[in-house]
């Protein structure tokens, strides 16, 4: 493994870079990844081209679909330093244009390094993905019994809760993946509602999320809404969820009347595709039936909207 050295573009490649023991063969990420809390001292060769600290959740979606309409890249790579890095082994994925750089700016920068460094792409839409990614990069990397192990584990948790919820009626849930304008859940979020005991009809399994109208989600109705912006830790969560009390007949919801409106951390839980999926599905499955799932995680993982 001296030889390895691995540049991650994307947060969920660290973790699981991290988590398959190799955080000394890491010498180069992007500046979202903050997991482990260690991997903060590593080199940041990737940024964001906007700065999003002081725009609306409206003003963010308007500006990142114009970019991708005309072509415009979400993020500033900085060649000279990774070039200086010289990684032999690149992770990035093309699932997301708002979670990378995408594969042609990667082209480009590769026919600058020398020697040139292997691509591996992560372009999960399930869960099931997750775990393959896992794998192929246990295997990239020589950490493949490692790798095998933790997913073995991973699919344990996941029994644990589909057979503690086995017996209980299911909850009418609708997932939030951005406030203004609404997102649905898509590509996991479905299947971890499933798994937890629950039911979204308006989620899209295996695809990107959609802009779905308030419209549907008064006639849904669901009983339980879970508000998970992509980008935003549970506090921030709580912020902006006091944006969809503002929406005509928000108060007629079941899950509003029902005090059952709950904020989560998404990007440590829902929206990046890695291991802490697996948290996510067990907070999913306290929130939906706390009589069966208890919780003894982070207390920063969820907070009700009052």
């Amino acid at each position: 493994m001296s030889k390895l050295r691995i540049a991650s573009f994307l947060p969920s490649a660290t973790e699981m870079i991290c988590a398959l023991g190799l955080f000394n063969q890491l010498i180069a990420i992007s500046h979202e990844c903050n997991y482990p809390l260690e991997v903060k001292q590593k080199p940041v060769v990737v940024k964001n081209a906007i700065n999003y600290s002081s725009l609306t959740p409206t003003e963010i979606d308007q500006i990142v679909s114009q970019r991708i309409a005309e072509g415009q890249s979400l993020y500033l790579l900085d060649e000279k330093k990774l070039k200086s890095l010289a990684p032999t082994l690149i992770v990035s994925q093309e699932l997301c244009k708002l979670c990378a750089v995408s594969g042609n700016e990667i082209s480009k920068i590769l026919k600058t390094l020398s020697p040139v460094p292997e691509i591996l792409w992560q372009t999960p839409h399930s869960l099931e993905e997750v775990f393959d990614d896992l794998l192929i990069l246990g295997e990239k990397t020589g950490t493949l019994s490692h790798a095998q192990t933790l997913v073995h584990h991973a699919q344990n948790r996941i029994k644990k809760i589909k057979t503690a919820v086995a017996n209980k009626s299911k909850v009418r849930a609708f997932f939030i993946e951005w406030i203004d304008p609404i997102y649905c859940g898509g590509h996991w979020i479905h299947s971890l509602i499933d798994w937890a005991g629950g039911e979204d009809a308006l989620a899209q399994p295996g695809k990107d999320s959609i802009r779905t109208p308030f419209k549907k989600v008064l006639d849904y109705d669901p009983d339980f809404i879970i508000v998970a912006p992509c980008g935003y830790d549970t506090y921030q969560s709580l912020q902006q969820a006091e944006l969809l009390k503002a929406l005509p007949e928000w108060n007629t919801l079941s899950a509003v009347k029902k005090k059952q409106v709950w904020v989560t951390a998404s990007n440590a839980y829902f929206a990046r595709p890695g291991l802490r999926l697996i948290t996510g599905l067990e907070i999913l499955a306290h929130l939906f039936h706390p009589d069966v799932i208890p919780w003894s995680g982070p207390i920063d993982a969820f907070a009700l909207v009052t």
